[in-house]
């Protein structure tokens, strides 16, 4: 190992972490890989493995095309069952909500009309909202519920957790199903993150169940898309 052109790889991470933390804003793009050799006087791979580094801690970004930019921060969290909301301030973050569109439409997924035990051509609730953290965007949740066991939801405010309205509804989310996977952001979706089309992200498909018996009754299905860069899943496993 060369011991030297380790210290000098820690050395720029750290000035670059000082230059993050004192001069740039998130979002503000950080200088070219040439410019920065330059200013601190190492080699291009040097400068490389630092910016990974803070890359892989979520100090950074890269856009492919456009360069490497200072994170708005890396949303961290365990698989539990929690809104949205709970886990932006667990870790660390203030959320907020803009609601796209709330209506009564024809779920286009036989998957949401079939957990909800809908009958062909029957129409369900569409809550689609985008959701941030301090200001930036993190992801798209799109909400399929039923009409009948809900039916003041639209008027109630879906700014906040979607979770909260439906327990003071009665119907309280006891449990849920979910997956997820890697897909590439629709052009739609992607303007909405403010991310390239086609960019990586994380797709959630979920199962939402209310009451107490097993396994309950479907109260939502929901699909919720995910900037990858700003939102990393993380789970503790133990051996039995």
């Amino acid at each position: 190992m060369d011991t030297a052109g380790e210290l000098k790889h820690v050395w720029v991470r750290r000035q670059l972490q000082d230059l993050v933390a004192t001069m740039l804003r998130p979002g503000d793009a950080l200088l070219g890989e040439r410019q920065l050799e330059e200013q601190f006087g190492v080699s291009r791979i040097t400068v490389r493995r630092a910016i990974s580094d803070l890359v892989q801690d979520g100090a950074l970004v890269r856009i492919k095309g456009k360069g490497t930019f200072v994170s708005h921060g890396l949303v961290r969290s365990t698989l539990h069952l929690a809104s949205f909301n709970e886990d932006m301030r667990a870790a660390g973050f203030e959320p907020s909500t803009r609601v796209i569109n709330a209506s009564t439409a024809e779920p286009p997924a036989a998957a949401a009309a079939e957990h909800l035990g809908l009958a062909a051509g029957e129409a369900a609730y569409q809550v689609r909202r985008l959701r941030l953290a301090n200001g930036a965007p993190v992801s798209v949740d799109e909400s399929w519920l039923p009409p009948g066991p809900l039916p003041g939801l639209l008027s109630e405010d879906l700014t906040g957790s979607l979770y909260r309205v439906l327990a003071a509804s009665g119907h309280p989310v006891q449990h849920v199903e979910q997956t997820v996977e890697a897909a590439a952001a629709p052009e739609e979706t992607a303007a909405l993150l403010d991310i390239e089309p086609g960019a990586p992200v994380l797709l959630f498909r979920r199962r939402s169940f209310t009451g107490k018996d097993d396994p309950g009754t479907p109260i939502e299905y929901a699909v919720s898309t995910y900037r990858s860069d700003r939102y990393q899943v993380s789970m503790r496993l133990a051996l039995g």
